[in-house]
């Protein structure tokens, strides 16, 4: 098949741990790759957000990543890019109009399904739409600091019905879906995030230590992910001046806008350190700054507990990784935790915004470390077992034949295609040695 994935503010090829760089971006990037791992060929459309991008980057055979312009070629919030979709919308059709066919699009988040819905109008391919968050969820949590324009609502609801198929994370997702937007049950699959366990396994903890140069004797906390008000790492830094000193606690905050964990460029970074002064644990709370892929095994590994206690989560990839790591997670009662993470088997689920409750179960795991142990293996388990990034491609791939299933096997699906010229700054060769130009992506 030629699939088209969009994702218009999480570009697979960003770097992680920014502000709206997280989750999603794993996501797009991983699905594809594992869909070329199979045979398909992928073209990813995300916005051009960077005047240095390449129109078109060739990732490897049969992946390609287009970079669409609409708007500045600059960082956007993406709460303030819904005004730059019609562009975006014209560019892609353009290219479909140009040559470029493809079989189904996947959209991932809202902007994305109204760029997906316009294709389906005016080219006719058919979508399917992973949202990733939901308008009305978020408000239900943020309230008046929810800053996306109120036209989202309307958007979700026109594509919850306009749609080919609705990819839902986990049951609260579905569940969600159907509450709050009336989605239709006969078209919604459930489909979870994923790992990639070349990525994530375990490892000696004594080994993890050394490599990050941390100490053999402390009890570390992890938390890792997006430095943003709503994932709740307060809660933890709050937690962590309950904990009494004698078990020698030490709380690790991985993320940020920068390498080093700099408050001007990551102005929570600056009111958490606030905070933890304030609670007289700035001595045991360690702000690392943003981390390569390449270095997060290492991280999980050498924690003897990894937290996530946001608000809402719609899913979260950050408990899979650690449990693939074989650390146990203790997580927020909230979204896709609650199903990735089992209570009391792989870990600990908590409400949100409850320091004690963290703090009580962070005890109690530092005082049974076999138990410990014991969730940390029925982590690893439950993660290989159902939640790699190929057993997620699989479950995509038998919705997207339902909805083209002509092009499985079929003479177009193979037949000639364009090859967008390669812009200044290009990586890699041509995906697949593909023939003819179009500079359609060039263009505004």
């Amino acid at each position: 098949m030629r699939i088209a994935l969009i994702s218009e503010h999480a570009s697979p090829l960003a770097a992680l741990g920014g502000v709206d760089a997280g989750g999603q971006n794993i996501y797009v990037a991983h699905v594809a790759q594992s869909l070329v791992n199979e045979g398909h060929t992928v073209d990813v459309f995300t916005r051009r957000d960077d005047a240095q991008q390449a129109p078109v980057v060739y990732v490897k055979p049969g992946l390609r990543v287009l970079h669409i312009p609409a708007g500045p070629a600059r960082f956007v919030p993406k709460e303030q890019l819904l005004q730059y979709m019609p562009e975006f919308a014209e560019a892609c059709i353009r290219l479909c109009n140009a040559g470029l066919h493809y079989d189904v699009v996947h959209a991932n988040f809202f902007m994305s399904g109204w760029v997906a819905l316009e294709i389906k109008r005016r080219v006719g391919t058919p979508f399917v739409i992973t949202f990733h968050a939901l308008g009305l969820v978020r408000r239900e949590h943020q309230r008046e600091a929810d800053a996306f324009p109120a036209e989202r609502i309307d958007i979700e609801r026109l594509l919850v019905r306009e749609a080919d198929a609705i990819v839902a994370e986990c049951p609260q997702d579905r569940a969600d879906l159907q509450r709050l937007y009336g989605a239709d049950p006969a078209k919604m699959t459930m489909v979870p995030c994923g790992f990639d366990p070349q990525e994530f396994a375990p490892m000696s903890r004594v080994e993890a230590r050394e490599r990050l140069g941390l100490s053999l004797d402390e009890f570390i906390v992890l938390q890792l992910g997006r430095m943003v008000p709503r994932k709740g790492v307060e809660n933890v830094v709050r937690a962590m001046a309950l904990l009494p000193r004698e078990l020698h606690p030490r709380l690790l905050v991985v993320g940020g806008e920068s390498d080093d964990p700099d408050p001007r460029k990551t102005p929570e970074i600056g009111r958490l350190q606030a905070i933890a002064r304030e609670l007289e644990v700035d001595d045991i709370v360690t702000f690392t700054g943003r981390k390569q892929r390449d270095q997060l095994r290492a991280y999980y590994c050498a924690a003897n507990v990894f937290v996530t206690t946001p608000w809402y989560e719609p899913f979260g990839i950050t408990p899979l990784e650690s449990m693939a790591c074989g650390t146990p997670v203790i997580g927020s009662a909230v979204g896709g935790i609650q199903y990735s993470v089992v209570d009391g088997l792989t870990g600990y689920l908590v409400p949100p915004n409850d320091p004690k409750a963290l703090a009580d179960h962070l005890a109690y795991l530092q005082a049974h470390p076999a138990l410990s142990r014991a969730l940390g293996l029925a982590g690893v388990r439950r993660a290989q077992m159902m939640f790699t990034w190929e057993q997620v491609t699989a479950q995509l791939l038998s919705t997207y034949r339902r909805l083209a299933p002509a092009a499985v096997g079929s003479a177009r699906a193979q037949g000639a295609r364009l090859r967008l010229v390669r812009g200044r700054g290009d990586t890699g060769a041509p995906a697949n040695g593909e023939h003819s130009a179009s500079t359609v992506v060039a263009a505004k």
